[in-house]
């Protein structure tokens, strides 16, 4: 990480050659392929780590479907992604939102929230779902224990070996973490409002086994009421479908009722939207507004698939378009990494 250089707010408008807005794992490849064909790249990130989703919601998630990597934790990945792009130096803007987007002549102003302010010649919009906020759970009194005992991600799973846990959730993340928690929690208590669960089979299979052992309990209910003692938090009340309380107790309550995707500025800039999505073509990935690209999950376009591995064939497609739109006189060559002077020069490859 020290060898990419991160911003601090400056004035005057830098002038990119791109800005890519998302430094998830799309974005951060976007940078790669650019690099291959000479192109430098400024990435900007309203978090202040690289690695979008990825890194912020399951950085500790296994990956199965990321070429040569059988698997591959989230983090993992977006840890190898940065040191891929470090040959070509790409400069990261943390903790910067952009808040302001006006084509100019050509080019595009783009400026943060955090005062940085760019004069780009193309832009890769790689923002994942857009800003994204977690579904709260909806009893009273939770915001003092908010970030602390009721968490919305698991930052650090280590920290709740030996606690007594109840999850809330019936989607993937609910059951992937149930399960990984299950052998080193003291106690573990899956609660969903529904007997249906979101998730894989393979992983409701895999809980429903773990029930019938007695190894942790699982109940179809809805959340009635925090259990306090002293102002400290010792479980969590639930109703059930026949209007039944039951009292759990907790020292660590996680919740995963999704989230509230949001495209935040970007739906203002004037691109085409297509269900809260940039409509894209499939040859360049280019968004409604010519020099205006989109890579990734923030995009649509018939036969979408949203995948990381996806994502990243529409980087590479992307990039051949931005050198186009940008040197129209160039002559284009496609950049074998194999035998990629560039890259050979930059990682002190013999010849």
């Amino acid at each position: 990480m020290s060898e990419i250089a991160t911003s601090a707010a400056r004035a005057a408008p830098i002038v990119a050659e791109v800005v890519i807005v998302g430094a998830g794992p799309c974005g951060l490849f976007q940078v790669f392929e650019l690099g291959l064909l000479g192109i430098a790249a400024h990435v900007v990130d309203s978090l202040r780590h690289p690695g979008g989703q990825c890194a912020e919601l399951y950085p500790d998630k296994p990956i199965y479907d990321i070429p040569a990597l059988p698997v591959c934790g989230a983090q993992e990945l977006v840890d190898r992604l940065l040191q891929q792009i470090k040959p070509f130096k790409p400069q990261l803007h943390l903790g910067h939102e952009v808040v302001e987007f006006t084509p100019r002549e050509g080019r595009f102003h783009l400026a943060t929230a955090g005062g940085v302010s760019f004069d780009a010649g193309a832009v890769v919009i790689a923002a994942g779902l857009g800003s994204f906020q977690p579904r709260r759970l909806g009893v009273p009194g939770i915001e003092p224990f908010e970030g602390g005992a009721i968490q919305y991600r698991v930052r650090n799973a280590a920290e709740l070996g030996g606690r007594h846990l109840v999850v809330f959730g019936g989607g993937d993340s609910a059951l992937d973490w149930t399960l990984e928690l299950l052998p080193r929690a003291a106690s573990l208590t899956l609660v969903h409002r529904r007997s249906e669960f979101r998730a894989a089979p393979a992983s409701v299979a895999r809980m429903r086994e773990q029930v019938a052992a007695g190894r942790m309990r699982c109940f179809e209910a809805l959340p009635h009421g925090l259990l306090l003692e002293n102002g400290a938090l010792r479980g969590i009340s639930i109703r059930t479908p026949d209007g039944r309380i039951e009292e759990l107790p907790a020292e660590q309550i996680l919740v995963f009722f999704g989230l509230h995707p949001k495209l935040g500025p970007i739906a203002d800039w004037g691109l085409a939207l297509e269900k809260r999505a940039l409509r894209v073509d499939t040859e360049k990935f280019q968004t409604s507004l010519p020099g205006v690209f989109a890579v990734g999950d923030i995009n649509t376009y018939p036969g979408k698939k949203k995948l990381i591995l996806s994502g990243f064939h529409e980087a590479a497609l992307a990039a051949f378009a931005i050198q186009h739109h940008l040197y129209p006189q160039k002559k284009q060559f496609l950049q074998y990494t194999t035998t990629s002077p560039v890259m050979h020069q930059r990682l002190g490859v013999p010849d």
